[in-house]
């Protein structure tokens, strides 16, 4: 099946950047709800991705497209919250090159992989999941930029995980590297 429910919820996180964009240039709205409106649509997004893989596998609605998109979709959801985070001077440009050259550069490198049938080389591993989950906990508190619950300061907290996700994003791309150079080398000659 091509439309299944947890596709359509992938597709969703695609179809969700104009909107978490166009929140901010949306006439009559001050810059604390355009954050809250931000925020909320991506953690809600954000939930999805890991929504839609758990109900691929409850209703057995997997599908090699499916599992081609979510990633694709993950990487825009990120890559776009990542430069109107910059554009809004709450990122540094240096963080968001970083997370999104790993991204181009790892998903080049998987797809190359999957080619010449060595991807189990760079299967997802757990350096990668664990820069995901502070990027995805880091980009909802930078763009909430506020006083959480008129405690935490989102974007001191934002600013540190989004640098600690940089390196774990850094750090993954030379495990995954590792991890297929043996394939390169194999390949080069």
């Amino acid at each position: 099946m091509f439309f299944t429910i947890p596709t359509i919820m992938t597709l969703t996180r695609i179809l969700a950047i104009p909107l978490i964009v166009g929140v901010y240039y949306w006439p009559g709205l001050t810059l604390a709800t355009q954050n809250l409106i931000a925020t909320s649509m991506f953690v809600v997004f954000a939930i999805t991705d890991w929504l839609d893989g758990y109900l691929a596998r409850k209703l057995n609605q997997t599908s090699a497209f499916g599992a081609f998109l979510d990633p694709v979709a993950d990487k825009f959801l990120v890559c776009a919250a990542l430069l109107v985070l910059v554009h809004m001077n709450r990122v540094h440009v240096l963080v968001a090159l970083v997370i999104i050259g790993r991204e181009i550069a790892i998903s080049s490198l998987r797809e190359w992989m999957a080619q010449i049938g060595a991807s189990k080389s760079v299967a997802v591993h757990m350096v990668g999941k664990l820069k995901t989950t502070v990027q995805m906990v880091a980009i909802p508190f930078l763009l909430f930029d506020g006083a959480l619950f008129g405690v935490i300061d989102t974007h001191a907290w934002g600013t540190v995980l989004v640098w600690i996700a940089a390196v774990l994003t850094i750090w993954s791309m030379v495990y995954y590297m590792q991890k297929a150079l043996p394939e390169i080398r194999a390949r080069v000659k």
